[in-house]
């Protein structure tokens, strides 16, 4: 494994890898349930989308640990999920068989945008100042998603832009209300979030792990903790489903039928697509560069590898490539399109440094096939002090952007405000891209700006518009 994954070049142990990779399912695995949740309100079958989860994630998540050997782990994602189920589906009207034909061909372009080199190029055309924005955003955004989580606010009601299932943190939002720190789930992650503190005060590694545990097993008395009913083993509903849901789209309906409507279906079709294409673009690269520039995994060197190598000369060229076939594989499957989740920040705080720790984490999302009741059993509760801590850890970030400097705070300040209170990765971008052009044309220096920022723009303006189109 030494060989494999480089454990000593990259300063760790695979026990430190184990641990990181345990932490980082723990923080995410809640899309095994929540993408059901939502998908099957598109007319899927609940169990089917379950086992595609499960799949999914643990193919995209392996491919990502061996293929690239860094410690991301890949899932359908949310915000997306709710972009299919909501928007293409319920307002648009497509049937939830021509939504997958359209996010397997997402895929297949994002793949194209990765070996053209396109991801990289928008990478490069960021500048250094709001990518540490989107880092510290990402903080935010991963720490608003834990706070609800473990119940010290209320989750304000309304603004569903990408349409939002119950108790899911997708599209916009915001946090409100006096919350209830009273409540047994909020005292559990409490109790957690000081255990991991203190943990990570005293330099324990797995600090993180260690504080989940506990606040599961605390929570068993609290009444949080719900130990299974009836078998504690069993895949068998799932795997039927997902005969249903799997490969579905090239059936009558599906790739055949949606362009069966000619001309006038195919501008819906297109902007559907490129909408697919640039929120899972524009989140995973979110994610690289904020956990990436922190925790030294991108390094200088990778990134001048980034910019002056062809193919995939680099850890981060051949991270955006697993990403991207991952859509594919989860559309085949029977899911929305699957992204390099923000979550992933947990393992690598807990030390992840290389692609074991995707390994195990690919692991365990299998396990969830046959142990999804005990799985099942660790609460929202014990996992959000964890994402709160990540979120402390990455604003370090802040401290890179000069704030006395309007055209950098700007711009900065919306990704990082719109990125946490919306609940969005790629509206915070939108917005800090947005004002960045603005800035730049006030003071004369349009020409200055990358034609790709420009593109993005224009891009995000096209998904707004289908928004609005869909609430009409």
């Amino acid at each position: 494994m030494e060989k494999l994954f480089g454990f000593a070049k990259s300063g760790t142990t695979a026990g430190r890898e184990a641990l990181a990779g345990a932490t980082t399912f723990f923080a995410m695995s809640y899309i095994v349930l929540a993408n059901p949740a939502v998908l099957s309100q598109a007319g899927m079958s609940w169990h089917g989308v379950f086992a595609a989860t499960v799949l999914a994630a643990a193919i995209g998540t392996l491919v990502m640990g061996l293929a690239a050997n860094v410690p991301y782990a890949v899932a359908p994602g949310m915000g997306l999920n709710a972009f299919f189920a909501f928007t293409v589906c319920a307002a648009l009207g497509f049937a939830w068989q021509e939504a997958l034909a359209m996010v397997f061909i997402c895929g297949l372009v994002n793949m194209l945008a990765a070996i053209s080199g396109l991801r990289k190029a928008i990478i490069r055309s960021i500048p250094k100042w709001l990518q540490f924005a989107i880092g510290g955003g990402i903080g935010l955004f991963i720490a608003a998603i834990g706070i609800g989580k473990a119940g010290f606010l209320e989750l304000a009601a309304g603004f569903p832009a990408e349409g939002a299932a119950a108790g899911a943190l997708s599209g916009a939002g915001a946090l409100s209300g006096a919350g209830g720190l009273g409540a047994a789930g909020a005292l559990l992650s409490l109790f957690g979030l000081a255990v991991m503190a203190a943990l990570i005060l005293l330099k324990v590694r797995a600090a993180l792990l260690i504080g989940i545990g506990a606040a599961t097993l605390a929570g068993i008395p609290m009444g949080v903790t719900r130990l299974p009913e009836g078998p504690l083993l069993g895949a068998g509903p799932a795997l039927q489903g997902l005969g249903e849901v799997s490969f579905a789209f090239f059936g009558e309906v599906g790739l055949g039928s949606l362009f069966a409507g000619g001309a006038s279906a195919l501008p819906a079709v297109l902007v559907v697509i490129f909408s697919f294409s640039m929120v899972d673009i524009f989140d995973t690269i979110g994610t690289f560069v904020g956990t990436g520039r922190r925790s030294g995994l991108f390094d200088e060197e990778d990134e001048r590898a980034l910019i002056e190598r062809r193919g995939f000369g680099s850890r981060m060229e051949k991270a955006l490539f697993a990403d991207a076939t991952a859509t594919s594989i989860g559309a085949l499957l029977g899911t929305s399109n699957s992204t390099t989740f923000a979550e992933s920040a947990a393992g690598i705080g807990a030390g992840g440094r290389t692609g074991f720790a995707s390994v195990v984490a690919a692991a365990l999302f299998l396990l969830c096939l046959p142990f999804a009741p005990i799985l099942a059993a660790v609460p929202a509760q014990a996992v959000a002090p964890a994402l709160v801590v990540v979120g402390a850890m990455m604003a370090e970030s802040f401290a890179s952007i000069r704030w006395a400097d309007p055209p950098e705070a700007i711009p900065s300040f919306l990704t990082v405000a719109i990125m946490a209170l919306a609940f969005s990765i790629s509206w915070g971008i939108a917005a800090g891209l947005a004002f960045y052009c603005i800035s730049m044309a006030v003071r004369g220096k349009a020409l200055e700006v990358h034609p790709i920022i420009y593109g993005a723009a224009l891009l995000f303006a096209m998904k707004l518009a289908l928004l609005a189109l869909g609430r009409l």
